[in-house]
């Protein structure tokens, strides 16, 4: 028997039946799904010092469990000293078991460790999908806050297959995601 996340177990036999429940889906197959989530951490200082991104890129590799890689400017813009080609952020994309791990060590261990919680907003794109912004990286348990040269923050964006903003809210919300009231 091979490891299933308990993200994933919960969606199959909780999530599924909620949402059925809830919207009067006919088949489980219109159930919306998580497909994708995105990590992304912009570098602005890493113009000045090229050693901060291969900082960031192993940070966030130890946070989501899967490499990361780094982003590099599109054009050249003068005011900000920036050239094409040069590395501005990191990223990574986590889907199908890594995802489910992420989302499980976010809302269990995470979140609750950011300073003054009190739940994230309420806010969808408008085609069922949730970008929540993290101030500091050292709120997942993975990174030891002895080995950190600078305190950076993170996006995290959750892709959906919900039609609705409502029909995205009830997933993430199945899914354990604190939404303030």
């Amino acid at each position: 028997m091979s490891y299933v996340p308990r993200m994933k177990e919960k969606y199959k036999a909780e999530i599924v039946s909620a949402l059925m429940k809830e919207f009067g889906y006919s088949s489980v197959m219109q159930v919306p799904k998580l497909e994708k989530i995105c990590l992304n951490q912009g570098v602005g200082q890493a113009i000045s010092d090229k050693k901060l991104v291969e900082t960031f890129v192993e940070e966030m590799s130890i946070i989501s469990g899967q490499k990361a890689v780094s982003a590099m400017a599109k054009k050249d813009i003068s005011n900000f000293k920036l050239r094409k080609g040069v590395p501005v952020g990191v990223k990574v994309t986590l889907r199908g078991e890594r995802m489910y791990e992420f989302l499980d060590r976010l809302v269990s261990v995470a979140l609750p460790r950011i300073r003054d919680f009190k739940g994230v907003n309420k806010k969808l794109d408008g085609r069922g999908n949730y970008n929540l912004g993290i101030p500091e990286q050292i709120v997942f348990p993975e990174i030891e806050i002895d080995k950190i040269k600078k305190m950076n923050g993170m996006d995290i964006t959750f892709v959906t297959t919900a039609k609705t903003d409502e029909e995205g809210h009830a997933l993430l919300r199945e899914f354990g995601i604190p939404f303030k009231s």
